[in-house]
């Protein structure tokens, strides 16, 4: 519930309709000023919008805590400019639809005034909702209400929010393979009362399934049966978010649960698909699978960041000279010609290009069942190794024409994952100076994933168990140190956003390198970069909410901590026993923790 301000308006008659819309919208009250001492979102409604219900329901129920306000494409109103989902300063692209949910942290934002440019003079950050299928106007006169009402009257409001509920831009499986059938699904699933993180379970029971039928089926009919149920797993993957928006049910930990649960359904998936090689007799198959997981969680992390340090980019006006030429400029303008060309072979192209989930999910579904879980492995992680490359080389030049930092206003070391030794370091004489020099953190991180890569090869190589014991204990020193060292200096960098990626990257080629040495089982490896992949998507989950880790990231020790402890445990001679303690100990630890975190959060944010 909220509280809704209505500003005045010449038809009385109108007034009494978008008071009753806004009260239906969840207003708990609707005055005619702005109340004082407000600790809640506030709605703000021009008296001269016309619209269905549903749109002013879509702005008051809007996920996330933000701000956001209703955009049209013309008619009277504020000129606003959309670029990536937000409003920013600029060349106007639209107009304001005179609805705005203004969030707890912007109400501050309001002392200058109640429009749209007063919000964003005060630094809010506002995302636009765009009118698809429904009808919204703005009237200059009452003479113009009764064809704007007609005009609403004409959709069929419930319809066209069902067809709201699939993605507007999705992929290219989806978009012809799950979205001309899954609204009916999302249908039935508000029939029956179903809730999104309910449909999300069952998703994940689903694609549970078809992981045993590629692990322990053993024949042919087996892997068919399991390729069935991945799809309809991804189905169900796509009905959740579907139903959320039908039935404007979200929630923090459904959010949560949704993004966790797509990460973990596939990596199982990757499981079962090297049990069953294995069984088979075909070797090679627990490599594929833990090449598959690290390559894929070190790309969602350059997804992530470069998603982060994009927006901020949008938003900053420092950074708008560089799309005027230059290689990032071109580079830019030549996206968005193909973005805008929907529908084009160029357009989708470019979003398989990038391997997307659906894609990867049909991938696997289909070479399992033609050619066995082997291939399947090899098509998904031949995929995976393409878009990495494309997509990080685009990002990176991209990125060279961007003044800004991905990491304003977050906490480095948080997001870096960093634990007591790389917090530690940056405190002596040489990280200091590094610090004070402005150091290049980014250089650290790509030099620690080196040595790990390095580690690697000499694990393949064959050493003495002396030989072994010194090259790892020296990994781990040397990786904490190179990137340690320069992690007090500012992440102001453009190209600083691949720096959690890098991290991560050194820490799972250094958990590979020990599997390899020390003749770890690889489904103990395989575990731990499963756990450690659960433990980042997490970390990621808290940037979108602008959320710290609190306990929770201080027991997980850092990257630096986990690579110590695992490397002090191979001198040891304990090297699968600590491969499968640590990744137990952080499953534990991220089921535990992270329920409770998001459970809190999402009781907070009810208040």
């Amino acid at each position: 519930m909220t509280v809704a301000v209505l500003l005045p308006g010449s038809d009385p008659a109108l007034l009494d309709r978008l008071t009753a819309q806004l009260r239906a919208a969840g207003a708990r009250e609707v005055r005619d000023t702005l109340p004082t001492d407000l600790a809640e979102p506030v709605l703000i409604c021009s008296g001269d919008l016309v619209a269905h219900d549903a749109v002013i329901r879509h702005v008051a129920t809007a996920p996330g805590a933000g701000s956001v306000a209703l955009v049209l494409p013309d008619g009277p109103g504020e000129p606003v400019r959309e670029e990536r989902g937000q409003l920013v300063p600029g060349e106007p692209t639209g107009v304001s639809g005179g609805l705005v949910r203004v969030g707890v942290a912007d109400l501050p934002a309001l002392s200058g005034g109640l429009s749209v440019a007063d919000l964003l003079a005060g630094g809010a950050i506002v995302t636009a909702q765009r009118v698809r299928l429904l009808v919204a106007r703005r009237v200059e006169s009452p003479a113009e209400t009764p064809a704007a009402l007609a005009a609403v009257a004409e959709v069929d409001s419930d319809r066209a929010e069902l067809k709201l509920a699939v993605k507007e831009q999705d992929d290219f499986f989806t978009t012809y393979f799950v979205s001309p059938w899954s609204p009916r699904v999302t249908k039935l699933a508000a029939r029956l009362r179903l809730s999104p993180s309910q449909v999300t379970a069952v998703s994940i029971v689903v694609v549970a399934a078809a992981a045993a039928l590629f692990a322990f089926g053993g024949n042919r009919l087996a892997w068919v049966l399991g390729g069935v149920l991945l799809y309809l797993g991804f189905v169900l993957d796509c009905v959740d978010g579907q139903l959320a928006r039908y039935t404007r049910n979200f929630s923090v930990f459904g959010g949560w649960l949704d993004t966790i649960a797509d990460r973990g359904k596939e990596y199982l998936v990757y499981a079962g698909l090297a049990v069953g090689a294995e069984a088979a007799g075909l070797a090679g198959a627990w490599p594929l699978a833990i090449a598959a997981i690290g390559l894929q969680t070190v790309r969602h992390m350059t997804d992530t960041w470069y998603g982060t340090l994009h927006d901020v980019a949008v938003r900053s006006a420092s950074a708008a000279p560089a799309a005027d030429g230059g290689v990032a400029g071109r580079l830019g303008a030549v996206s968005a010609r193909v973005r805008a060309d929907t529908g084009s072979v160029a357009y989708w192209l470019k979003r398989t290009a990038a391997f997307p989930i659906g894609e990867r999910w049909a991938v696997m579904a289909l070479l399992a069942a033609l050619f066995g879980p082997r291939i399947a492995l090899i098509g998904v992680l031949a995929g995976i190794v393409v878009a990495f490359a494309y997509t990080l080389g685009l990002r990176t030049l991209r990125a060279l024409g961007m003044r800004v930092s991905a990491f304003a206003g977050v906490p480095a070391a948080v997001q870096r994952d960093d634990g007591p030794f790389a917090r530690l370091v940056p405190e002596s004489s040489v990280g200091r100076l590094l610090t004070r020099s402005g150091g290049r953190p980014l250089v650290g991180a790509v030099a620690a994933a080196l040595v790990g890569a390095v580690l690697v090869g000499l694990a393949y190589a064959g050493q003495t168990p002396v030989e072994r014991a010194v090259a790892t204990i020296s990994a781990a020193v040397a990786i904490i140190l190179v990137a340690g060292l320069p992690a007090g200096a500012a992440h102001r960098r453009p190209l600083d956003f691949l720096v959690p990626a890098a991290l991560r990257a050194a820490e799972y080629l250094f958990v590979i390198a020990v599997g390899v040495s020390y003749d770890v089982p690889a489904w103990a490896t395989f575990l731990l970069l499963f756990a450690l992949a659960l433990w980042h998507y997490d970390l990621t989950a808290r940037l979108e909410k602008r959320e710290t880790g609190g306990w929770l990231q201080r027991w997980g020790l850092g990257w630096d901590g986990r690579i110590l402890v695992l490397g002090l445990g191979c001198a040891s001679g304990q090297a699968a026993a600590m491969t499968v303690t640590i990744a137990a100990y952080l499953l534990f630890t991220f089921l535990l923790g992270s329920v409770i975190w998001w459970r809190n959060r999402a009781a907070a944010a009810a208040l």
